[in-house]
């Protein structure tokens, strides 16, 4: 088989679809209502949001790739054992790379990255996709995945830091002119009610605007 052909495999749309589904219409957080308490909790600021946005898209790729290779051989009765074993050495291994190279986000998370073991999406994904398919194919659909749940992260992070505290990443956004006409920062948004709020109004958005999603 040429290459140009195992690269038409590789990206065909199926393929694709699997990247870019769980962006939109099937959507960890905003379809299925999964992992919504790591939104709730590390969503005040945009850092600690992208950070473990991007810690749990490597642990749900790598992690769909190693339950799809050993599929075949993992006894039916142990393989939630197998599952919670995979998810919880990647997560260590996460863990000590953030402490080793971004200490003081690793601080900010706290207990938060440890929590990623008890992640429904993770094991949704290895239970009803990695489970069944092949490790190319389950290592697209984690990554599509932890990238849908990080967006919704991010999204939900910045309304909650711009809203909450003025500034985005740290830097002042709003002006010092809006608070000297009596402007003043809502504390209400760093409260978990809100984020609440926010994901059900990005949830009725995105149902609104595709009426195919509304009987979901």
């Amino acid at each position: 088989m040429s290459k140009t052909k195992e690269r038409e495999l590789l990206f065909s749309p199926k393929n694709i679809r699997l990247l870019t589904s769980p962006l939109g219409k099937e959507n960890p957080i905003t379809m299925q209502v999964l992992g919504i308490c790591s939104a709730l909790a590390v969503t005040v600021q945009i850092k600690p949001a992208v950070v473990m946005g991007i810690s749990v898209i490597v642990v749900t790729a790598v992690g769909n790739l190693i339950i799809s290779a050993m599929r075949n051989s993992i006894p039916n009765r142990i393989r939630i054992i197998v599952q919670l074993v995979v998810i919880a050495t990647l997560v260590i291994l996460v863990d000590q790379v953030l402490r080793a190279f971004s200490y003081e986000v690793s601080k900010q998370l706290s207990v938060f990255v440890g929590l990623i073991i008890t992640n429904c999406i993770l094991m949704g994904r290895f239970e009803a996709f990695a489970m069944a398919n092949k490790p190319w194919p389950s290592f697209l659909d984690g990554i599509g995945n932890g990238l849908g749940y990080g967006i919704i992260l991010v999204v939900v992070a910045v309304v909650r830091e711009l809203f909450g505290s003025g500034s985005l990443m740290g830097y002042k956004i709003i002006p010092e002119s809006f608070y000297n006409f009596g402007y003043s920062n809502n504390g209400l948004m760093i409260m978990p009610p809100l984020t609440l709020i926010i994901v059900a109004s990005i949830i009725w958005f995105q149902r609104s605007r595709d009426k195919d999603l509304i009987e979901k």
